[in-house]
């Protein structure tokens, strides 16, 4: 079996919290294999090599083969356990795994086409629900992402689990179908800006306005009334 990572460890013979602790300070991280029908294995790896294999990416997908006491075990990372303070790594479990295993891993998405997609180019909205979906797969055939193609989607469309195009012998390991992406329009905008050069509308006077303005009018006639003299009589 072809191994994508290969890591140094030694047995550990002695097991529980003070023996953990104590390869910790010693620069190693605590790793339990676990076989079915076989005999659990405790090693010993070295902290920086499994910490650079894991941070890079992609590593809880990948075939390791711990080197112990001049033979390979071949095992899938199955739980990273990080110091909540330091992100070091503290702890970590494995599968052993042969040619004939079958293996449940998250795989990741990655978005193809999306430069072509009329839907975006229309003024869509790319809405990504899935960014990994959980496969299952032969150990030798365990891809490190799964295309997705969106070139063909328009608003309204998505794209199902079912209708991901997987390598041969690979299947969900779900049996609902979820939902990976879809398109989406975008919003109308609630209230549209005035159009430039449209006339405003007229300014109506209130009420009490009105009635100053008659006043202030009939105020001068009444008092041109009341100033002017009687005609002398023949």
């Amino acid at each position: 079996m072809k191994a994508a990572v290969e890591l140094k460890a030694e047995a550990r013979n002695e097991i529980g919290k003070g023996a953990a602790r104590a390869a910790r300070r010693a620069g190693f991280v605590p790793v339990n294999v676990y076989a079915n029908g076989k005999a659990n294995v405790s090693l010993n790896v070295e902290a920086r090599a499994i910490s650079n294999e894991y941070f890079r990416g992609g590593f809880m997908n990948k075939i390791v083969a711990l080197k112990s006491g001049g033979k390979d075990i071949f095992a899938i990372p199955r739980e990273i356990q990080l110091n909540p303070v330091t992100d070091k790594i503290e702890h970590a479990d494995f599968l052993a795994v042969d040619d004939k295993s079958v293996v449940k891993v998250w795989v990741p998405i990655h978005m193809t086409g999306v430069e072509k997609s009329a839907g975006l180019k229309r003024g869509g909205v790319l809405n990504v629900v899935a960014h990994r979906v959980e496969l299952l797969c032969p150990v030798a055939s365990i891809p490190a992402s799964v295309d997705v193609d969106v070139s063909q989607m328009n608003i309204g469309t998505s794209i199902q689990l079912s209708g991901l195009t997987l390598p041969k012998g690979v299947a969900a390991a779900s049996k609902r179908d979820l939902t990976i992406a879809s398109i989406a329009g975008r919003q109308k905008e609630e209230a549209e800006a005035p159009i430039a050069g449209a006339p405003a509308a007229a300014a109506v006077p209130s009420t009490k306005s009105a009635a100053a303005d008659a006043a202030a009018k009939a105020a001068p006639a009444a008092a041109a009334g009341k100033d002017a003299k009687p005609a002398a009589k023949k």
